[in-house]
């Protein structure tokens, strides 16, 4: 959410970030809005007031004429107010729901665009696996090695349902593992956190109103989140931090499910889109300061990037074009990684920072002293920003394909062979 004050003095850019957002929203409206909002409040402050003098008046007052005389100026009084505040709440309610909408800037070197398409490739790593044939897409592998079952995980589970079995279980405790091992040399707090949440999270972390479709919702009005920062974000809310805690580094894990509204013909198969899954994700809370969420940006970008170097798994990054930002986002990347079978980069990770977009809908505060005794310190929001450490079983794609051999088994990466026991699968025998 951005300040109203800012949004008024800066109605062109907002307008600006509309459009390059591709989004609908007339902010004029937001702000004849805003005008009738202010005016109102006035009207009902000095009513407020007004009724307040009037019942010091009663109070004090001895003579029963005089009195009586009061108290009935006094409730015609209260029934103007309540009128007022009625017609105020009224107001309220439409303007907070436009305030949910406006779109975050992007930064300046977010490339214009109208759909992912348009994202721009901005480096490479990793050399792509040659083949003698035709690779095999990691459905067909992983029920070669019985490593999977979608038609038991249909049945049971409905569409995009599957079971990993044997070393397809096992691979994702070991990449579970790994990960967690390489972030523990980094500073990172680790947490499980909830799936089930409550409407206000995911409000506060900008996934509503807008993500509505794609999010399940219980009986009882709570959600099932898609990833593990909203849950993260909204541990510190109501917050406020000491300016040395910062920056708060959190690895957050937790299942993740989504509907994937608007994917239907989309990687109907495999384990691409599923309703369920398992995600690591790295949150930072840092200063109120443009060059710091830029330096941690690049920086939950690189963590991710050495996870899959390790793994050795070819894949680029991209920075996405406005249209393929989020409400609240600045600036994003994505990581796609190489998946032979499809001979194209599927997104694996993606890394965002929000600025106080997130932090102001949450209220998560610091006091900035700048210098200054503590006392005098100035309440600033902080930044925040999130990054795809792992997501499984999508990762599984990509190791699997570029790890087959000719002979049906699958090499596993050398990093994950403590965990695994082997160093490789084998297809069953029939």
């Amino acid at each position: 959410m951005l300040d109203i004050k800012f949004i008024r003095e800066n109605r062109d850019l907002v307008a600006m970030a509309v459009a390059k957002k591709h989004l609908t929203f007339n902010v004029d409206e937001l702000i004849k809005l805003d005008d009738v909002r202010r005016g109102l409040l006035m009207v009902v402050e000095q009513k407020r007031s007004e009724h307040n003098t009037k019942s010091t008046q009663v109070a004090h007052t001895s003579i029963p004429e005089r009195r009586q005389l009061l108290v009935e100026e006094l409730r015609t009084q209260k029934a103007g107010l309540e009128e007022e505040e009625g017609k105020l709440k009224e107001i309220m309610q439409k303007w907070h729901l436009l305030m949910l909408q406006v779109p975050n800037i992007p930064d300046m070197s977010v490339p214009d665009g109208e759909s992912d398409k348009d994202n721009k490739e901005i480096r490479e790593w990793g050399v792509r696996p040659e083949f003698s044939g035709e690779p095999k897409s990691h459905m067909e592998l992983m029920e070669d090695c019985d490593l999977a079952d979608f038609v038991r995980g249909g049945d049971v589970a409905g569409f995009r349902g599957y079971f990993l079995k044997n070393e397809g279980a096992l691979l994702s405790f070991a990449l579970w593992q790994f990960t967690l091992d390489h972030f523990a040399k980094k500073g990172f707090t680790f947490m499980m956190v909830p799936s089930l949440v409550r409407r206000q999270t995911l409000l506060g972390t900008g996934y509503l109103p807008q993500g509505e479709d794609d999010l399940y919702k219980t009986q009882d009005g709570d959600y099932l989140a898609g990833t593990a920062e909203v849950a993260a974000m909204s541990y510190f809310s109501e917050t406020i931090l000491k300016k040395e805690e910062l920056p708060k580094k959190i690895l957050a894990f937790s299942p993740c499910f989504r509907r994937e509204a608007g994917s239907h013909g989309k990687d109907t198969k495999g384990m691409i889109r599923v309703h369920e899954f398992f995600k690591f994700e790295q949150v930072v809370l840092c200063e109120a300061s443009h060059e710091l969420s830029v330096k941690f940006h690049e920086e939950l970008t690189a963590n991710a990037e050495e996870l899959l170097q390790a793994l050795n798994l070819p894949y680029h990054v991209v920075i996405n074009c406005g249209a393929d930002l989020g409400l609240g986002q600045v600036k994003k990347y994505d990581i796609e990684t190489w998946v032979p079978s499809e001979r194209n980069y599927r997104e694996t990770h993606s890394s965002s920072y929000f600025h106080d977009f997130q932090t102001r809908r949450l209220n998560i505060r610091y006091k900035d002293t700048d210098g200054l005794p503590a006392q005098a310190g100035k309440m600033r929001f902080a930044h925040s920003l999130n990054n795809t450490a792992l997501a499984t079983p999508r990762i599984l794609v990509p190791l699997l394909e570029n790890n087959q051999k000719p002979d049906g088994s699958i090499t596993i990466p050398e990093v994950l062979r403590k965990y695994m026991g082997k160093d490789s699968i084998q297809p069953k025998k029939a």
